[in-house]
């Protein structure tokens, strides 16, 4: 029998909750509930109670709860989420950032030698334990900038072998970091360039082989796709797609990246998100917002590839939902900072602090289908992260400068900056 433990954190400057908000539309700073010196008390690795510090104290000491006494002002947000990463690779690609930045087009980079491919071909010849190793090293340098749950994504191995070596690689990650890795499978990136035979073909060998593998071995149950010139048509990917929702999994969807199509397909097939959109019109808008798939934005592959940035306030005036998410990768996105990305797309689409704090917690939760975090609220995960600050309004005034003092991960604290 697991031994109930609690913890008690407090007093805490203002602990910004990020409950109780609508999941589609526009938010104003109004609807955040952030509770003035508050306290949280954690039961095992769930939040068990939240309010005022003083109301809650003399609880904590009746369930002789271990005390954590914070003496200096402190903002507490829930542990950030991202939706969207390629964590999992070999390599670099700094050469295509140097083409980039001379004039040369992504296009014309992946012709050239560059792009995808580049990065396949170096992480087909990584070893598992080499991939690992990587994972985990950008995994721990996201969570102790406060991302504590972070998608991954297949799709640099492109074939059975080696998209299944890069989801255990996944698997095994998960296993040594204190981060939630949650493994999405894109074997469906582009075509690859060694394999006979066409798109449609290579998706068909893939959903057949590859699909019932992911079920009988637990690596993932989400399917990603590009729906790209320069990968696949949303006339290639309908087979692929009633495959995976046929056998149960969620489908998310590279959209509208570069060219319009694979919104209108993510809609279509039910997908819970349709990521990239910086190519989104009107239409595209319309279609998103009145569906139940989720708009993700990913402003590093905007700043890495010097394009235009997903309509984010159209998106979310038209009723849509919106999530923010890094999409960290050696190519496109290589930093990898989600706050400050995240900042810096809600200075240029006017995106109030609801907006952009809800993008990368409770709606970026709902972008992976987890109902269990992105909020401080009873009953979620004590996923909780610490800004030394007095105001939850710096922390995204310092565009990403200012970064959690404490992280805390499943009601456990594991990482401090001092100490």
């Amino acid at each position: 029998m697991t031994k109930i433990k609690f913890t008690f954190i407090g007093p805490i400057r203002q602990a910004v909750t990020l409950a109780n908000l609508p999941l589609k539309g526009a938010l104003r700073d109004e609807q955040l509930q952030v509770i003035q010196g508050a306290g949280i008390l954690i039961k095992n690795q769930e939040i068990f109670k939240i309010g005022p510090y003083e109301d809650l104290y003399p609880e904590a000491l009746t369930v002789d709860a271990e005390m954590v006494y914070l003496t200096e002002d402190f903002v507490a947000l829930p542990g950030f989420v991202d939706c969207h990463t390629h964590l999992c690779f070999a390599g670099s690609r700094a050469n295509d950032f140097a083409m980039r930045n001379a004039g040369k087009s992504y296009l014309e980079i992946a012709k050239s030698g560059g792009g995808i491919w580049d990065t396949v071909t170096q992480t087909r010849n990584a070893s598992l334990e080499a991939l690992v190793e990587g994972t985990v090293k950008r995994a721990n340098r996201h969570l102790f900038e406060g991302v504590t749950t972070i998608e991954v994504k297949s799709g640099y191995g492109l074939s059975l072998s080696e998209e299944i070596k890069m989801l255990h690689a996944i698997k095994q990650a998960n296993s040594e970091t204190a981060a939630d890795l949650i493994p999405t499978c894109l074997a469906a990136h582009i075509c690859p360039k060694d394999f006979e035979g066409s798109a449609k073909e290579y998706l068909e060998t893939i959903s057949n082989e590859l699909f019932p593998i992911l079920k009988s071995e637990n690596l993932s149950n989400r399917i990603d796709a590009f729906i790209e010139d320069s990968a696949f048509s949303p006339d290639d990917i309908a087979d692929y797609f009633q495959k995976a929702k046929d056998l149960g999994l969620d489908i998310t969807v590279h959209a509208d990246q570069f060219h319009v199509g694979g919104s209108e397909v993510a809609v279509a097939f039910g997908a819970i998100s349709a990521d990239h959109l910086e190519a989104s019109t009107e239409r595209e808008i319309a279609l998103l917002a009145n569906s139940n798939t989720i708009a993700v934005a990913l402003p590093g592959a905007s700043m890495g590839l010097g394009v235009a940035f997903t309509p984010a306030r159209k998106l979310l005036d038209a009723g849509g939902a919106l999530a923010i998410a890094s999409d960290w990768n050696p190519g496109s996105a290589p930093m990898g900072d989600l706050l400050m990305q995240a900042a810096v797309l809600g200075t240029y689409e006017k995106l109030s602090n609801a907006e952009l704090l809800a993008g990368i917690t409770c709606r970026a939760a709902a972008a992976l289908g987890l109902s269990d975090r992105g909020s401080i609220a009873v009953g979620k995960l004590a996923d909780i992260i610490f800004f030394l600050t007095s105001d939850y309004k710096d922390i995204t005034y310092h565009q990403g400068k200012l970064k959690p003092e404490m992280v805390w991960k499943k009601g456990s604290c594991v990482w401090k900056a001092k100490g």
